[in-house]
C-alpha cells in the first residue's frame, strides 16, 4: 500500500504540474516554462486541463497523502502533504467560479506538493511506533 500512494503521489504531481505548463492565459509563467522544455503543443487542451485534469489529478494527490497517512500516522506529513492539493483545488474551484486568475493559490500549491514529494523521495515515511496494549496496561 505504501507503494501505490507514493507512486500515486508522484504521478498526482507530475500531471498537475504538466497540466498546469499547458494553460498559457491561466498560468503564463509554468506555461512559459511548459514552451521551453517543448510542451507548447498542449496550448490547443487548456481548457480541459484546467476544468478536468489539474482538479483530478489534485484529489489523486489528496487521497494519496490522506492514504499515506493512514499508513504512517504522522500528522506533520499529512498536513504538508495535504497542502498543496487544497491549494491547487482551491485555485481550480476560484477561477471556475470568477474567472480571474489564480496564480497567488496555484503556484504555491504546486511548490507544496513538488517540495513534499522530494521530501517522501529523500526520507520514506516510518510508521509513528505505538505502545502494544499489554505494556500500555502493565505500568512499564
Amino acid at each position: 500500500m505504501a507503494l501505490a500512494t507514493r507512486i500515486a503521489d508522484k504521478a498526482a504531481v507530475l500531471g498537475t504540474l504538466v497540466s498546469a505548463m499547458g494553460c498559457a492565459s491561466c498560468f503564463p509563467a509554468l506555461a512559459s516554462l511548459g514552451a521551453a522544455i517543448g510542451l507548447g503543443f498542449l496550448t490547443r487542451w487548456e481548457g480541459f486541463f484546467v476544468t478536468t485534469l489539474i482538479p483530478i489529478f489534485a484529489l489523486l494527490a489528496l487521497a494519496a497523502n490522506a492514504v499515506g497517512w493512514l499508513g504512517h500516522r504522522q500528522a506533520h506529513r499529512a498536513v504538508f502533504g495535504l497542502i498543496g492539493p487544497v491549494l491547487v483545488l482551491s485555485a481550480v474551484i476560484v477561477m471556475r467560479a470568477s474567472g480571474h486568475r489564480t496564480g497567488w493559490l496555484l503556484y504555491p500549491g504546486l511548490v507544496s506538493m513538488i517540495a513534499v514529494s522530494i521530501w517522501d523521495l529523500l526520507s520514506a515515511p516510518r510508521k509513528a511506533c505505538a505502545m502494544p496494549a499489554r505494556e500500555a496496561t502493565s505500568g512499564h
